[in-house]
Order: structure tokens, then sequence, then C-alpha cells
């Protein structure tokens, strides 16, 4: 035991030898410690993180890379009936785009379609978000709010096509009584089906736009908007010079991701209207549908499918640079200056 003793006092009187030769004294005075624990195991290599990922690399890849290449092959053939070769086209399924009036119109629509869902969802979803924060009954109304966006959209499709039903519906009734709806129904009226879609849109998906925004008031330093206010702020400018600036990163997730959903899904649309009345409704996603799953030109639907997905990253990049924090932004150019 004594022995033991004595090893370990040894021991701890070398570590403290250590400890004392790492200490330097600044040019300030300030004396610092410059000493780095011992490792009892050793530092993993790079090789050893590639084999922890490998399995998940493998899988993404199958998953998006290999359908993606087929994307692309398919999309610069003519793909035959069963047992005939594939053709190689010589980019037709590209170059027709610029006299297919469907396509052209599809892209009219879908922009006008997701500009509206846009504008109302995050003006909305930033609106309730800040009545909701910090007030009594905050996660009972936050629950309520976000059971729409926890239904299917299949299910939403069906429910509204009730609601919008020309001998039933209620929505159909009350906007009868109103006077903003005539004879026709709304699914059935080419002027106003665009905006029954937007309707179903802003309600299943504004509560998204309502929670990313409220986990950003959440983030918001307290002490400058008290700072704020004590220099005489009112709500409105508090909220835009103090809370604003915070919650842009959430702003730019809630953004990006309601944009990619509105260039892909098409579930509720297909439900309601499937495109119409006439073309209405035909945004280009559900011409993509109609051209590779009800004609079954596999070769054109590709071609638009792969310009609907180069689209979509080019804007996303272009929506990432609008709503790039500004703090970061005032940083980057202050250094350069400097």
């Amino acid at each position: 035991m004594t022995d033991q003793v004595v090893g370990d006092t040894g021991r701890g009187s070398r570590g403290s030898a250590r400890l004392a030769a790492a200490e330097a004294a600044s040019p300030s005075g300030v004396r610092t410690i410059d000493y780095t624990p011992q490792r009892f195991n050793p530092t993993p290599s790079r090789r050893y993180y590639f084999y922890m990922m490998a399995p998940s690399i493998i899988l993404l890849a199958g998953i998006s890379i290999y359908p993606f290449i087929w994307l692309v092959y398919m999309s610069l053939h003519t793909l035959g009936e069963a047992g005939q070769p594939d053709v190689w086209n010589d980019f037709k399924n590209f170059t027709r785009f610029a006299t297919d009036g469907k396509f052209q119109q599809g892209w009219l629509l879908l922009i006008k379609y997701s500009a509206m869902c846009m504008v109302l969802e995050v003006g909305l979803g930033v609106f309730l978000a800040v009545i909701l924060n910090r007030s009594k009954l905050e996660k009972f109304l936050v629950t309520l709010i976000l059971m729409p966006m926890m239904m299917a959209p299949i299910i939403t499709g069906l429910v509204w096509l009730f609601l919008y039903n020309g001998a039933f519906g209620w929505y159909h009734w009350l906007l009868q009584s109103i006077g903003i709806l005539g004879a026709t129904s709304v699914l059935g009226d080419s002027d106003i089906a665009m905006f029954g879609l937007v309707a179903v849109d802003v309600w299943q998906w504004t509560p998204l736009i309502t929670l990313i925004t409220l986990a950003g008031l959440k983030r918001v330093p307290q002490d400058q908007l008290e700072a704020n206010m004590v220099d005489g702020a009112g709500p409105v400018r508090n909220f835009f010079t103090v809370a604003m600036p915070n919650i842009y990163p959430f702003l730019l997730i809630a953004v990006l991701l309601r944009f990619m959903d509105n260039f892909r899904f098409i579930d509720a649309i297909l439900i309601l209207t499937g495109g119409g009345p006439g073309d209405a409704t035909n945004i280009l996603p559900v011409y993509l549908f109609d051209v590779s799953f009800q004609y079954f030109k596999l070769g054109r639907g590709a071609a638009v499918a792969l310009t609907l997905l180069l689209v979509t990253i080019v804007l996303g990049m272009l929506l990432v640079k609008i709503f790039e924090d500004p703090k970061r932004k005032i940083k980057v150019h202050g250094g350069d200056e400097g």
C-alpha cells in the first residue's frame, strides 16, 4: 500500500511539473497554460470515418445517383415499345420545348402558383408566429394549428374536394352566399380554380412556416428587445430591427422547404382538378405526370423532369443568396474593406 501511494504521489508530481513547465507569461503579464492532455486512445484515421459512412453513402448513391443517371439517359433517347431498342434522338426531347405550348404554359402556371403560395404562407406564418410567441395558450394553439400539416396530401385533397363540391360543399355555399361565386363550382371555374388550389396549400402548409419562425423567435435575445424598447422603439419597429435579422436563417429554411415542395407535390392537385378545368391548373409537375404516366412518353417526361430539377436547383441557390443572413453579409463586406 505504501509503495502504491508513493507511486501515485510521484506520478502526480511529474504531472504538476509538466503543467508548471507548460505555463508561460504573455506580454500582458497574464499566465497562460499551453498543455495538451495525454490521449489514451489513438486518433482515428480518415479511413476509419470513411468506413463508418460507407453504408450510408452507398445507400444514398443507390437511391439518388443511379436514378439520376437513368433520368439523363432517358431524356436523351426515344424509348421504344416493349422489346425495341432505345434510340438516340439528338436532343429532340429538349429542342421541342420551344414549340410545346403546354410546357411553356405549365411553367407560367407553376410560377404563378408557387408565388401566391409563398407570399401567403410566409406572410401568414410569420404573423401567426409573432402572435403565438410567449402567449399564455402557446402550446395548445401551436398543437391546434399544426393539425392540418399532419394530414396526408391525398386526404387533404379529398377533404377540400367535398368542401368545394357544387351540390353540398360548405365552402361552395359560403362563397355563393357572399356573392363571390356564380353558378359554377370553385374547381369548375377556370378563373378561380387556381385560387382554390392555393387556398388548400396555404391551409395545410402555413403551420410549417409558423413552427419554423416560432423556433427562430425563441432565439431572439431579450436584452436587445428591451434595450430597443428603452430607446423608444414600438413593437413593429422592434420586430423589423431586432427580431427579423435573428430569424433570417429560419426564414431561409422555411422558404426553401416550401419552394421545393411546391415544385414537387401534386397529390392534392390531382385529386381536386387533375390540371383542369381545361388547362387552367395544369402546372408543370401535372404536365410531367400526364406525359410520363398517362401517355407513357418516358423520354419526354424525363426531359421535363430534368429541366424542372435544374431550374429548381438554380432558383434554390438564388433564394439562398437573397435570404442570406444580413449580419454575415456585413461581416464579410467589412472584412473585405478592412
